[in-house]
């Protein structure tokens, strides 16, 4: 008798597990553990095995610093053997009723964030139960390196290293799901490419790889740092901080293969922390332009119209930075201080670009008496450039834009609003973290659960190569062209607005902040 649950891989068979609605396959391995010799190159195959190898359990999740400031729970143990990924799948994969075989489902590939350092596609937030089953789609959740072992550009210093080896990992990720994807019930070619603020990122930068080509056709791209791609010198720079925090020098760069992992991530802290605070509005750890996997700056190269043609679901929250002042985060420049030196060292780094002044951002943001550190930290981070890219990649392809504005009474009491990441549990459709879940104890819950329930409708129609839909009678989703830039507006009920930020594309040059 044949095990429903034993799937055959490239590499070799699984063992999933069900609980009669939805079937889940934990921690496979998609590539070989990125120790010793391979801690900075691209990935490589696993070695193949034979039996079944258990997947009841997540893998372990990318070693990394811990803040109290963000405390997520990653769902796992940290490990350096950290290349693994998760499949969630209706339990009615492989036969109707009727005993003829369904027709192979949506995949939806999921790209975690924090801010390429933090969080792990393991996270109880991240389940993929709600989606799988409740919109009849495939979901895959995937660990990837980061800080140091996934984003730090090292290749100045020897053979031994290799560039942008987070964006590798994801690649050879969608490798594996186009080659395998088939076999737990999915259509491989209907794979969409799904991320959040980092992992937004990730997406925007892959739709400007040729190396991504095919593996993927419809993309979202939810919060993404778009601009937050650098060049190689600044990456040389940071790369030489780092070595500076270990007590090394270039000439030592070859010991960072056997650098205790403890050691480099305390040194990731380091600089996690220490590089937003030095120089505003940039991170330590992202991908850079290196010529191959990313060949030029994303925001470049969609408005060339070079990015690949992948229809893309792109947007921000109303509150964005609202999240990094409750944590007292300096990810973002909010304070008048920080806002001044980005634009001191933008103005040095690129001589001739139209900043506004002072003036111009006070007129804009401040606004019955608000502080506009906020609004500009909003803009400059996330919203300006997703609307960049969203303008350049409309020329290849359809683009939808939308704002999350909807936020609970809770979040609103604590001036959050609909701050960065607050979507995630919607599109998850895993609204209750858990017993002691502050978020719905002063109500919104009924409501929620609408906004969660039209959001993966349009997520999910999306991924199945149809309009982004919530259903009939609900607000129909155009696609943003520089005519109208038709914009969804995600609140207690779904509204299409036009250009609602004319206001702010007005004030800031598509220069800007684009290719820091």
């Amino acid at each position: 008798m044949t095990d429903a649950l034993v799937v055959d891989t490239t590499n070799g068979p699984v063992r999933g597990i069900s609980d009669g609605t939805v079937s889940a396959w934990l921690g496979i391995r998609y590539a070989a553990p990125p120790v010793g010799a391979l801690r900075w190159r691209a990935p490589r195959p696993p070695e193949p095995w034979i039996e079944p190898a258990d997947a009841s359990q997540v893998g372990p999740v990318c070693a990394q610093p811990t803040d109290p400031r963000i405390p997520i729970d990653l769902g796992a143990r940290q490990g350096a053997d950290c290349l693994n990924l998760n499949v969630w799948v209706p339990a009615d994969r492989g036969e109707r009723s009727d005993g003829r075989p369904n027709r192979p489902k949506p995949v939806l590939v999921w790209v975690h964030g924090g801010a390429y350092v933090l969080g792990s596609g393991a996270q109880p937030l991240y389940h993929g139960r709600e989606l799988a089953v409740g919109d009849d789609v495939v979901v895959v959740t995937l660990n990837y390196r980061l800080g140091a072992f996934g984003f730090l550009d090292l290749s100045s210093f020897g053979a031994d290293f290799e560039t942008n080896i987070g964006l590798r990992d994801v690649l050879f990720a969608l490798h594996w799901v186009r080659d395998n994807i088939a076999a737990f019930g999915g259509d491989p070619d209907r794979v969409t490419l799904f991320g959040e603020s980092a992992g937004g990122g990730v997406v925007t930068t892959l739709l400007a790889s040729p190396a991504a080509a095919g593996l993927f056709h419809r993309a979202i791209a939810q919060s993404s740092p778009v601009t937050s791609v650098y060049d190689q010198n600044r990456a040389h720079r940071t790369a030489e901080l780092f070595l500076t925090e270990l007590g090394m020098s270039a000439d030592d760069a070859a010991q960072l293969l056997t650098v205790p992992e403890t050691a480099l991530v305390t040194a990731t802290k380091a600089l996690f922390n220490d590089v937003p605070q030095q120089s505003p509005g940039t991170l330590a750890f992202v991908p850079i332009v290196d010529g191959d996997v990313v060949p030029d700056y994303p925001a470049q190269l969609a408005r060339e119209g070079r990015t690949a043609a992948v229809p893309l679901i792109i947007g921000t929250n109303q509150h964005e930075a609202a999240l990094f002042r409750w944590m007292r985060s300096p990810l973002l420049p909010i304070t008048p201080q920080a806002i001044t030196d980005m634009f001191a060292a933008i103005a040095t780094e690129q001589p001739g670009l139209q900043i506004p002044t002072q003036a111009q951002i006070g007129a804009v943001y401040r606004g019955r008496g608000k502080k506009p550190g906020m609004g500009v930290a909003r803009d400059v981070g996330f919203r300006m450039p997703s609307i960049w890219f969203a303008e350049g990649h409309s020329q290849v392809a359809p683009v939808y834009m939308y704002r999350f504005d909807w936020a609970t009474p809770m979040l609103r009491t604590l001036r959050l609003g609909g701050a960065h990441a607050t979507e995630l549990p919607y599109v998850w459709g895993n609204l209750v973290a858990g017993p002691k879940d502050p978020t719905f104890k002063l109500g919104g819950l009924a409501t929620g659960r609408a906004v969660s329930r039209r959001m993966r409708a349009r997520w999910c129609s999306f991924a199945a190569g149809e309009e982004p839909t919530a259903g009939p009678g609900q607000v129909r989703w155009r696609p943003y062209r520089p005519e109208d830039r038709a914009t969804l507006l995600i609140g207690a009920e779904d509204t299409l607005v036009d250009d609602p930020d004319h206001v702010q594309r007005a004030t800031w040059g598509a220069d800007v902040l684009s290719f820091r």
